[in-house]
């Protein structure tokens, strides 16, 4: 099956192949941990994970990677160099802040003057949300999570590799620089291209800072390492004791966990593109001497929510816990119907986030999901594999193998599950391989993720058979306030042929 995706650094759809063989090498942008990811960064990496999910569902070998960043992304990023303050600074003094006026999240660092706390604290809770909505990679890190901060000595080594190597330098005020006239291709990502930097006015754009130029051959030289006896979080270096830049980070990360020079896809929310993803190029290319770092970039685009660019100025800017716990909508929502509703969207376009489409992906969902049980129930135990030449099947993968058109993959599983099923073992085989990509029945079954425990699972059977009991001797009374019961607690209730059934809302 021919698989074609838009490639941020051809600017054209172009067909994919893994670089070396099956395996297909995939490094994401992770979050930088110093406060709950929030939908719009969540759409980022559900759309890697659709990535990953579809080259798997055609037979490829995936190796996925995504970073956490727990050092060095600074507050003003648009700067090549990046300025401001260490966000995990800034997240250690709100912290702090929040503990004493007690507003503290549940679980909140015992020590917020301990970066490496913070860190831990928002790291754990990524992963905790990551899995809530299926993601891969979060269920995979159960032990191990790779953290910028674990992987200093391979930065370093790197940064030596540049000095050596003539592409980087150390400035007057002792601060490691890219040397940026030193790589042709700086700026083919982008298209901040040197001669476009030339043009711009010091400062013009927030694209550079103006700050300390006198130390730089480039005003777009940017920072590998910084000597800062003072901050936050520092390591010894032939160069001082200090912290690195941010861009050097995933070089080295990818470099190692995939053990290659040359990746086959980098992936990334539309805001990296300039300076992040640039300078990652650049400093990987001179590094290796490869032609290229990654060879398939994606970038998501930003999430509108409502029609708005997201911002807490705007009162719009939610957490996934907001949206789960009902703080953003006004009700709970399952995890099924958030993730169907962030992934629904080609990653490549604009997505709007509504309560209306939240309400419409719920609708999605349940519906996929009924019938779902429905086929299960049907098929008792007889079970049918299929696999990518099923008609059902390839038109579904055949969507997503279109630069992941989501939109034409969803309309073929819902026009197929309105059809009419002769072969219910069959059938719950298709929907094997597609909720294998989609993601969403499995979220409603999986005891880690959305089922409720054993314990509330009798619960609510017993006040189900309640209410058949109370309806058979005519109660309707004792049947209403049981009915009343499942709905407060988040249940939607339904009379069948086989007695009366309750299901979790999903939004």
């Amino acid at each position: 099956m021919e698989i074609r995706f838009y490639n941020s650094l051809t600017r054209s759809i172009d067909r994919f192949e893994p670089y070396q063989g099956n395996v297909v090498k995939m490094y994401s942008c992770g979050p930088t941990v110093y406060d709950f990811a929030h939908i719009g960064n969540f759409r980022s990496f559900l759309a890697a994970d659709l990535v990953r999910r579809l080259l798997e569902a055609v037979g490829y070998e995936v190796w996925h990677v995504m970073n956490i960043t727990d050092v060095g992304h600074m507050t003003e990023d648009a700067s090549a160099d990046g300025t401001g303050e260490d966000k995990m600074q800034v997240a250690a003094r709100r912290l702090k802040e929040d503990k004493k006026s007690g507003r503290a999240p549940e679980g909140c660092v015992a020590n917020p003057d301990d970066p490496y706390q913070v860190a831990a604290y928002y790291r754990d809770a990524f992963l905790e949300d990551g899995k809530k909505l299926g993601l891969k990679v979060a269920s995979e890190y159960p032990q191990r999570v790779p953290c910028a901060t674990q992987y200093i000595p391979q930065m370093i080594r790197l940064i030596e590799r540049l000095i050596q190597r003539g592409h980087a330098y150390v400035g007057g005020d002792g601060v490691v620089y890219f040397d940026v006239q030193s790589f042709p291709d700086y700026g083919k990502l982008s298209g901040n291209t040197l001669a476009k930097l030339d043009n711009l006015q010091e400062g013009a754009s927030g694209r550079l800072d103006v700050r300390d130029q006198a130390n730089k051959r480039h005003p777009a030289d940017f920072m590998l390492w910084k000597p800062d006896p003072r901050h936050v979080m520092r390591w010894d270096s032939p160069w001082g004791a200090g912290y690195p830049g941010w861009h050097i980070e995933c070089s080295p990360m990818a470099m190692e966990l995939l053990q290659s020079d040359v990746i086959d896809i980098h992936t990334g929310g539309e805001d990296l593109i300039f300076p992040h993803h640039e300078c990652e190029i650049a400093q990987s290319c001179c590094a290796t001497g490869q032609s290229v770092f990654a060879r398939f970039w994606l970038h998501t685009r930003f999430l509108m929510v409502e029609g708005r660019k997201m911002s807490k100025r705007e009162g719009n800017f939610f957490t996934v816990r907001d949206v789960l716990t009902g703080k953003a909508t006004g009700s709970e929502v399952h995890p099924a119907a958030l993730r169907y509703e962030l992934i629904r969207t080609q990653f490549a376009a604009q997505c709007n986030f509504t309560k209306k489409g939240l309400v419409d992906s719920a609708n999605a969902v349940r519906k996929i999901v009924e019938f779902s049980d429905r086929i299960d129930s049907q098929r008792g135990a007889a079970n049918t594999t299929v696999d990518t030449s099923h008609p059902v099947v390839n038109e579904f993968l055949s969507a997503l193998a279109d630069n992941l058109n989501i939109s034409a993959a969803l309309a073929v599983v819902h026009g197929w599950i309105g059809s009419r099923i002769e072969d219910a073992a069959e059938a719950a085989g298709v929907m094997q391989v597609i909720d294998s990509v989609l993601g969403v029945v499995q979220l409603t079954k999986s005891g880690s993720v959305a089922a409720q425990a054993d314990e509330e699972d009798q619960e609510i059977s017993l006040l189900c058979r309640l209410i058949d009991e109370a309806r058979s001797r005519k109660d309707f009374s004792a049947a209403d306030l049981h009915r009343k019961e499942l709905t407060q607690r988040g249940y939607e209730v339904r009379s069948t042929a086989e007695g009366t059934v309750a299901k979790r809302k999903m939004a």
